[in-house]
């Protein structure tokens, strides 16, 4: 049993405990863990700190002064602290203030401003530390994530005082790695690592501990994910095998292109799967563009010929809305069955949204409920009660990291058994993501591109630098025009009182963290307002009609069909048209404020133009500074149209919490040591064992700890940012 931090600590250091860094229990604060280790007298570079900044110091005082305020009453105090190579300045009005002596070394804490120029902390939490103070009399002080009413050295004397009470470690200190396992990976117990990792006398002891400490967090997860493999093949589905002469063949003799050889091996891997008993989980990833759609139509094909019916499940309405027309048009009278011009072979293609008038929804409702729709398309209004399949034998869902587990297993439940899944992503994932996030899934990739494609250009335009290009951007948008070809324009944000575009902030899986919202930063452009400034100006002679998620279901399907048919030059939408969306005649792209938007974003968006014979040209347009962080990201966006090089980049330049998923509480995932780009030897290590154990005769009966772990975090709120990355 886990012991509560307000039986140890007491109520007030409990309550802000909780309150502000989510720690609830003893085990919660042992794996509040360090975020790195000061020396004293070594140089930690003040100098480097930022402005906004939530920083703890390990700094020296090298004097103190008092004088009269100028301009109101009372005094104020200045103390300049260094560390041997910067300085700072800490500021304190009216004597509100700590004795500190010339000489003292202490830890000061505080959000870092600045005044003329200087750095300085107004009114830091401060701790001397006396030579009687063995705490900090060590070679390495650990520094903790702190917040505002809970200072890192309150964290590291709480963390002393439970590592020192057997009674309040009781139950903590469970370790769940089998014995058998630790000897063969040669690791220390768990005991010993949280001692090394919070109390270290060298930073040998902090990376045994680590390497420690990472295995927990592997072993855990990748038991988690084998249990739900043998879970899956415990279930048995319903065989779905290829039948010669049916709507399968029909589809092949209909397309007008010939499949890539890649589409041809994942179509076989997929139709001998579908064939089997045993439900089929497997994740196809490719490049954007690749072909997966086409790859989906003939495992749905080849289910409806085994009498199932087969669902595709889009996060947008957009989406799903050019996946029932671009299915419909690739399966011609074969999707009409039952109507005059149908083809009696075939099947029916519905598609089934939230926003549907009545009737209409109705009506799809009940060709689902009688099996006459073979193929249903729809958002997560498939998911609702009252939906229900006459034979439900594939579950296709396109951009996987838009849901969750509960909600892909939400649409399994409504087959009579389960059902074959198939779980799409245009986002290439690492393998160390792959094995980390989607383990419970087979893995099929697809890199080659159809013949035909036009290929595409990608420039950084640095409006801020030179803005003369982003005039030269809009000439290249009329040249593509007047030459009968189509242009979208994205911005970050819709405008008016919206701050936001779909489903909350269109950014928010886009530039890292220290790249948003800096204090004197403008606001992201808006749709909007950049549509209306474009009509008024550079491209006044054109079309220019917006698009974005708060619009009518039936005006944005509208106005997509308008962009089909050529009726709109320049479509300015926000991310509403990052995936799917498939208009072979648009060839320029226009990304504003680019730097707002992550990596695997801007390969999504690029990916929208030059589907079609014609080449295509994505211009990045950013004020940021081409020698910044944010203009070298850029860059490499630009210079490689390689997914799953984008994708290492992409991880290379996120904090690996935001790819894993953040907590709904705000508090970070289980994964807090754990590195998907160092540590891949490891997890697979890890997910070597955990296949063995799970597999054994007696699976996880004979290890209780790790057992109660692995139930743990399957029972906790929080468990499914494992699917949501």
């Amino acid at each position: 049993m886990d012991t509560a931090l307000v039986k140890v600590l007491g109520p007030k250091t409990a309550k802000v405990m909780a309150d502000q860094l989510t720690l609830h229990t003893v085990r919660d604060l042992l794996r509040h863990y360090p975020r790195r280790y000061a020396r004293r007298g070594e140089m930690t570079r003040l100098d480097d700190l930022e402005v906004g900044d939530r920083v703890t110091v390990l700094a020296q005082v090298k004097r103190v002064s008092t004088r009269p305020m100028r301009q109101r009453r009372g005094s104020l105090t200045e103390v300049t602290v260094g560390d041997g190579a910067g300085s700072m300045r800490l500021v304190f009005f009216n004597n509100k203030h700590p004795h500190l002596e010339v000489g003292e070394w202490g830890l000061f804490a505080g959000t870092v401003g600045k005044w003329q120029g200087d750095l300085q902390f107004t009114h830091p939490d401060c701790h001397v530390i006396t030579g009687d103070d063995d705490d900090w009399a060590r070679a390495l002080v650990p520094i903790y994530p702190a917040s505002k009413d809970v200072s890192s050295w309150v964290i590291q004397k709480s963390v002393k005082l439970l590592l020192d009470d057997p009674h309040a470690l009781e139950g903590a200190l469970d370790d769940p790695i089998p014995e058998a396992v630790r000897r063969r990976h040669g690791l220390i117990t768990l005991a010993r690592a949280l001692v090394d990792k919070h109390r270290p006398e060298t930073m040998e002891d902090v990376e045994r501990a680590d390497e420690r400490l990472k295995w927990d967090e592997a072993l855990v997860l990748q038991v988690t994910l084998a249990a739900r493999r043998r879970a899956a093949a415990l279930e048995p589905g319903i065989a779905r095998p290829r039948r010669s002469g049916g709507l399968l063949d029909a589809v092949d003799a209909r397309l007008p292109f010939t499949l890539t050889e890649g589409q041809r091996e994942v179509g076989e891997e997929l139709a001998v799967e579908l064939g089997g008993e045993q439900p089929m989980n497997r994740l196809l990833q490719g490049e954007v563009g690749s072909g997966k759609t086409v790859v989906a139509l003939r495992a749905m094909a080849q289910v409806v010929d085994a009498g199932g019916q087969a669902a595709l499940l889009a996060p947008t309405e957009v989406l799903a809305a050019q996946h029932a027309r671009s299915l419909t048009a690739m399966l011609g009278p074969l999707g009409r069955a039952g109507e005059i011009d149908g083809d009696p072979g075939g099947t029916r293609v519905t598609l089934l949204t939230g926003s549907q008038k009545a009737v209409a929804r109705r009506t799809a409702r009940a060709a689902v409920a009688e099996g006459s729709a073979g193929i249903v398309i729809g958002t997560h209004a498939l998911l609702q009660e009252g939906v229900e399949f006459a034979d439900l034998g594939l579950v296709v869902v396109d951009e996987q990291h838009r849901f969750g587990v509960e909600q892909r297993d939400a649409l399994r439940a409504k087959g009579t058994r389960p059902p074959h899944v198939l779980v799409m992503t245009a986002t290439p994932i690492p393998r160390t993501v792959a094995m980390t996030v989607s383990g419970d899934l087979e893995n099929s990739t697809l890199r080659q591109l159809p013949a035909g494609r036009g290929g595409v250009s990608c420039s950084v335009v640095p409006a801020g630098e030179k803005p003369a290009w982003l005039d030269r951007a809009w000439a290249r948008v009329r040249e593509e025009v007047a030459a009968g070809r189509q242009a979208y324009v994205v911005c970050p944000r819709i405008g008016e009182e919206a701050g936001s575009g779909d489903d909350g902030p269109e950014d928010a899986d886009g530039a890292p963290p220290d790249e948003k919202g800096a204090g004197d930063r403008r606001p992201p452009l808006a749709v909007l307002d950049v549509a209306e400034a474009l009509r008024a100006g550079p491209l006044s002679a054109l079309r220019v009609e917006v698009l974005h998620g708060r619009m009518p279901a039936d005006e944005k399907e509208a106005r997509m069909r308008a962009f089909a048919a050529a009726e709109v030059d320049v479509l300015v939408a926000t991310t509403v048209v990052e995936v799917g969306v498939d208009v072979p005649n648009a060839t320029v792209m226009v990304v504003m404020d680019a730097d707002r938007f992550g990596v695997s974003q801007l390969h999504q968006l690029r990916g929208r133009v030059a589907r079609g014979a014609h080449a295509g040209l994505c211009l990045l347009v950013s004020e940021a500074p081409s020698s910044s962080a944010t203009g070298q990201r850029l860059a490499a966006v630009a210079a490689t149209t390689d997914g799953f090089q984008l994708a290492r980049l992409d991880l290379e330049t996120r904090r690996e919490g935001d790819v894993l998923g953040a907590a709904q509480s705000g508090r970070r995932s289980g994964v807090r040591l754990l590195s998907l780009l160092d540590d891949e030897a490891l997890i697979s290590e890890a997910r070597a064992e955990a296949a063995a154990l799970v597999d054994s005769d007696r699976g996880l009966a004979d290890h209780p700890e790790l057992a109660a772990a692995v139930a743990a975090l399957a029972m906790d709120e929080r468990a499914d940012w494992l699917e949501k990355a």
